[in-house]
């Protein structure tokens, strides 16, 4: 869950706009909407801070993940609405802040998520990464229209078995109230990519869904469990999925 974090160091902060301040681009409730991984044995691994500060699924060089296309960068200087999030241009990251937010909060979380991969994968003989992920379902900057609810990631078939990624498409797709896509305008992003190697064993996939589907979209952004357990049956399924294909290794 790398964009469930919502610290900003307060140094960071200062520089900040209100709506900065504010992190509106967090995915939010990201563990109390997947409460139940851990009842299947799942480990989780949770970001602490914001995506403003870094964002941990950006490659650390700053390579775009979509070329040609808007995207926001390892170190945001505008938000998903394409405001500036710092009060002035002479505030925002150089190449030494960058580096330095990179050393501080990019490398450990890393470093962990790879030690957790090696950890099941020695003592499974496979490891699946699940990369949860939630944003607005109506952002211009982005796409046309309305996105759909649950848009799974591959990185077009090369982050996880095949056949995984369309099982978990027909499962999603039993979710008659919402919609879904397998590798639409979300492919994956760093992490699906790169962690994502099924031919030594992990397998990768992301699960990019509309916040309208389990909570509200803007302000005060809270949870709204009756809207949540509409879709909460259809994640658990797709987790069994995971863990089955798993074990079936």
């Amino acid at each position: 869950m790398p964009h469930t974090g919502t610290h900003v160091p307060a140094d960071i902060a200062a520089k900040l706009t209100p709506a900065g301040r504010e992190v509106h681009d967090t995915d939010w409730h990201m563990p109390t909407l997947y409460d139940f991984a851990k009842q299947i044995g799942a480990s989780t691994l949770v970001a602490t801070h914001s995506r403003y500060v870094i964002d941990l699924n950006r490659s650390p060089d700053g390579a775009s993940l979509y070329p040609g296309q808007s995207v926001t960068g390892l170190c945001p200087i505008d938000g998903f609405d394409s405001k500036p999030l710092y009060l002035h241009k002479g505030d925002e990251p150089n190449e030494a802040d960058i580096a330095r937010r990179r050393a501080l909060y990019w490398q450990p979380y890393h470093d962990q998520l790879r030690a957790e991969l090696n950890r099941i994968k020695a003592a499974h003989g496979v490891a699946m990464l699940w990369d949860a992920h939630s944003i607005r379902s109506v952002l211009p900057r982005f796409f046309e229209g309305k996105l759909p609810d649950l848009n799974l990631g591959t990185a077009d078939g090369q982050s996880c078995d095949p056949a995984l990624a369309l099982q978990l498409l027909a499962i999603a797709q039993t979710a008659l109230a919402h919609t879904s896509v397998l590798n639409g305008r979300f492919k994956g992003g760093y992490i699906t990519r790169n962690y994502g190697q099924p031919e030594q064993g992990f397998h990768a996939v992301q699960l990019e869904m509309t916040q309208s589907s389990y909570m509200q979209e803007q302000m005060p952004f809270d949870y709204l469990p009756a809207v949540a357990d509409q879709i909460k049956p259809t994640l658990q399924q797709m987790l069994q999925a995971v863990l089955s294909f798993a074990q079936s290794r």
